[in-house]
Parts: C-alpha cells; sequence; structure tokens
C-alpha cells in the first residue's frame, strides 16, 4: 500500500501517461504536416503541368488559326 502512496505523491505513473500522449500528439502533427507538404508539391506540379499544356494548346492554336474556318 505504501507503494501506490508513493507513486501517488511522487506521480510517476502520471509522467509516464503524460509522456506517452505527448508521443503520440506529436507523431500526429509529423504525420499531419508530411501529408500536408505531399499535398501541397502534388498541387504545385499539377499547377505547372497544367499550366504548361495550355499554354502548348494556345500556342498551336494561334500558329493555325489562318486554317480554322467557321
Amino acid at each position: 500500500m505504501s507503494e501506490q502512496n508513493d507513486i501517488l505523491t511522487t506521480g510517476e505513473k502520471k509522467l509516464e501517461r503524460s509522456k506517452v500522449m505527448e508521443q503520440k500528439v506529436y507523431n500526429t502533427m509529423k504525420l499531419a504536416g508530411a501529408t500536408n507538404i505531399a499535398i501541397g508539391v502534388i498541387s504545385l506540379v499539377v499547377g505547372i503541368v497544367t499550366g504548361i499544356l495550355l499554354i502548348v494548346t494556345g500556342g498551336r492554336l494561334m500558329a493555325r488559326k489562318s486554317k480554322i474556318l467557321f
């Protein structure tokens, strides 16, 4: 019984639980940050590719505008 009282007064068990919770929170934040970076890179690449395709397509249309009949 005195061991339990010692644990309650020193707070060792509480500190261990707190460390575990902090590690879980840190891991969750790390995963969220990595996901945000990955999505940002993907968005950047898609945006650049889309812009290039639009410029190329517009250039082709302008180059062939004399051949288009309406």
